[in-house]
């Protein structure tokens, strides 16, 4: 142990061309490799093995064979090691999140946020353990009658390129707290970050060989995952698109899913609220990592009264935010993750002025740098206003009374969050009451997470399932009914 903890967790020459796992838990050479390219310089980072379907199959067996060992060993023993993945987290935080500021395009002020809150979760995990594990339920006299939550067995964990360290952890540190094994399929954009980096910290924690798997890979590889039939449970985040086709084979396989998809949230800002305070807010939700955030305000609704000052505030704030590579530090904007996020996020903005939405601010780009964008007048049918965008663009309609707000808010098929900005409490209250979201936030904006709270969507942005706080111990466990007699007696038959 004391050799592991003298290494630090960022090591390119341990993952270079390797998978992590196997039933020795162990660091191995794949058959396919691939560089990983830093968005802000388009430039190799590092290498890292790719899963194949035929590598996933391999660690989804070795999972299977490690997780009942690991389900027995004893809850305070299985606490201490997610402790010990923590510490590990917390002792790297900074070189952690210079890596991720590197690979994902984010800021580093986020990437501090990934690690320290990733830390934060293994925390919370290792609460898990140690909590009740079941209810005794009323039955007949001589006979004992309990039910007690127990692990799925392999716990499969797909996890996207936006915030890949705690939206991996997320699912990773309650599924091993329950007494799961996992495999952790990382998109191939962000290894590192949604994976390897995870593998280096329960490395060093001491977790069992086999007990984790960790391989990057493309679409072949998390059908792999979904399809593996030691895989009982599968926990994706990502795209709404991606989302159907692992929800539908995962539904044909009877398998347990969760999906954590999309969204297009709605910040509604009413003819009473103070202006800096909502353009803060406002900037925020849709300009923080580019935009590139499932609770990313995809539409400020904004009363006629006050949406002309609202957007003039904003487009002095677009045009003052500092846009370039995020490993300098003095950024508030780093690159989108690729050419193709660039071109989807430039062809709605292009779309959408053609419809009669008006440029207030930004709408160009050098290389994968999309300027923070301002569109006003933005109305239903506009790609702007029906699309997630995934990109920094702040889509601003006006309206006149709240239900018609209310209305504009709920014109979408999605239904992750959605915030109201005003004076009055018991007004922005009663307007949050009939949005359709999973997360609402009263006087806040929609991006917004602690960890101890349930997140999950409703519509497209998920399968009415959340994850974190209250949520994990029911995602991860299945319950089981058990019944006890001194002896077994005649039945009528």
């Amino acid at each position: 142990m004391a050799d592991r903890q003298a290494n630090p967790l960022i090591d390119h020459d341990t993952w270079a061309g390797r998978l992590f796992g196997g039933t020795d838990g162990i660091w191995y050479t794949a058959c396919e490799i691939r560089d990983v390219i830093e968005p802000a310089t388009g430039e190799r980072l590092t290498q890292v093995g790719l899963a194949r379907a035929a590598d996933v199959a391999r660690a989804a067996q070795a999972a299977a064979a490690a997780q009942p060992a690991w389900a027995a060993l004893a809850p305070r023993e299985r606490a201490a090691i997610l402790r010990r993945a923590a510490a590990a987290l917390e002792r790297d935080l900074e070189p952690a999140a210079r890596y991720i500021a590197r690979e994902t395009g984010g800021i580093l002020a986020k990437a501090q946020l990934e690690v320290a809150e990733a830390a934060t979760q293994l925390h919370i995990a290792a609460s898990l353990p140690l909590q009740p594990h079941g209810l005794v339920l009323p039955s007949v006299a001589g006979r004992l009658s309990y039910a007690r939550r127990v692990p799925h067995g392999v716990v499969g964990v797909i996890s996207p390129f936006n915030f890949p360290l705690i939206l991996a952890m997320r699912s990773v540190a309650p599924a091993l707290a329950t007494g799961n094994a996992v495999v952790l399929k990382p998109d191939p954009q962000t290894p590192v970050s949604g994976g390897f980096l995870i593998a280096r910290a329960f490395e060093e924690a001491g977790l069992p060989p086999g007990v984790l798997q960790v391989l990057p890979g493309d679409a072949e590889a998390g059908a792999a995952v979904v399809e593996a039939p030691e895989v009982r449970m599968i926990a994706f985040t990502g795209s709404t698109a991606a989302g159907r086709k692992v929800g539908e084979l995962a539904g044909r396989l009877l398998k347990k899913v969760s999906l954590e998809l999309g969204g297009k949230n709605t910040l509604i800002v009413l003819d009473d609220a103070d202006l800096d305070i909502a353009a803060s807010n406002a900037a925020f939700g849709a300009f923080f990592h580019q935009g590139q955030i499932c609770m990313a305000t995809g539409r400020i609704v904004a009363h006629r009264k006050i949406a002309a000052e609202l957007t003039r505030r904003l487009v002095d704030k677009a045009n003052t935010l500092p846009v370039g590579d995020p490993a300098s530090g003095t950024v508030a904007l780093g690159p989108l993750i690729n050419a193709r996020q660039l071109q989807n996020v430039d062809a709605i903005v292009r779309a959408s002025i053609e419809a009669g939405a008006v440029l207030e601010a930004g709408g160009t780009h050098e290389r994968l740098f999309y300027q923070p964008t301002v569109l006003s007048n933005v109305q239903p049918g506009m790609r702007a206003f029906d699309e997630e965008i995934f990109g920094p663009v702040a889509a601003i309609t006006p309206f006149d009374s709240d239900d018609e707000a209310i209305a504009l808010a709920n014109r979408t098929e999605y239904g992750l969050s959605c915030a109201v900005i005003g004076a009055s409490v018991q007004r922005a209250s009663a307007i949050g009451e009939r949005l359709k979201c999973g997360l609402l936030h009263i006087n806040g904006q929609t991006v917004a997470d602690e960890c101890v709270n349930p997140f999950g969507g409703r519509g497209d942005s998920g399968n009415g399932s959340s994850m974190g706080g209250p949520a994990d111990f029911d995602e991860y466990t299945q319950w089981q009914w058990v019944t006890v007699k001194e002896a077994a007696e005649r039945t009528p038959f």
